[in-house]
């Protein structure tokens, strides 16, 4: 039984899963997460640390967050109370999609899991108050590693739903793309 329905994304190796929910009088089931099942989708990625985050205000923007090399996380991020706009920015050199994002609604109603490659800066925008985010990562948190991209870089132009949102201070300081530390090369998938 496949509990996962799959959308690809047009950025190579993102991908969105969308449960089977099941729904009654007395609420919903669903799987959201089943190793088996994404092992069978071909998707073999080994979670090693769950992470929940909570912003309480609207138009908070958390990102654009990577970890480089030997460190670097795959994520599958989603929302278990409000909704957000969840950005992926390509930055493996030498892909076809370089520089380019992709954005996503992910919310607690529609219960879309978006998965992030290795190679990829995320980042999301809250759209209500007291949203939840709970992702799982393949690699564990790494200070010596973390990295980010400036969340309003001009030449990635990314259209966030915002235009003065609420920012940490480390995210408020991030490098331009054209000048972030980055060690992801391309490989092409079949």
């Amino acid at each position: 039984m496949n509990d996962m329905r799959i959308i690809q994304t047009e950025l190579d190796g993102a991908v969105i899963f969308e449960p089977i929910v099941y729904k009654d009088e007395r609420g919903f089931f669903m799987e959201s997460y089943n190793e088996q099942i994404f092992r069978k989708l071909g998707f073999d990625v080994r979670f090693v640390q769950d992470n929940h985050s909570l912003s309480v205000k609207a138009g908070t923007i958390r990102g654009l967050h990577y970890q480089l090399n030997p460190k670097a996380q795959t994520k599958l991020v989603r929302v278990t109370r409000g909704a957000i706009y969840d950005v992926i920015v390509d930055i493996r050199k030498g892909s076809p999609t370089f520089g380019k994002w992709k954005g996503f609604i992910l919310s607690e109603d529609n219960k879309r899991q978006l998965l992030v490659p290795k190679g990829f800066a995320h980042g999301f925008c809250t759209l209500v108050e007291n949203t939840e985010v709970q992702y799982k990562v393949d690699e564990y948190y790494s200070p010596e590693h973390d990295r980010g991209i400036l969340w309003n870089d001009p030449a990635l132009s990314i259209d966030w739903p915002v235009t003065n949102p609420i920012l940490s201070e480390k995210d408020a300081n991030h490098p331009l793309l054209a000048d972030a530390e980055i060690n992801f090369v391309w490989e092409r998938t079949l």
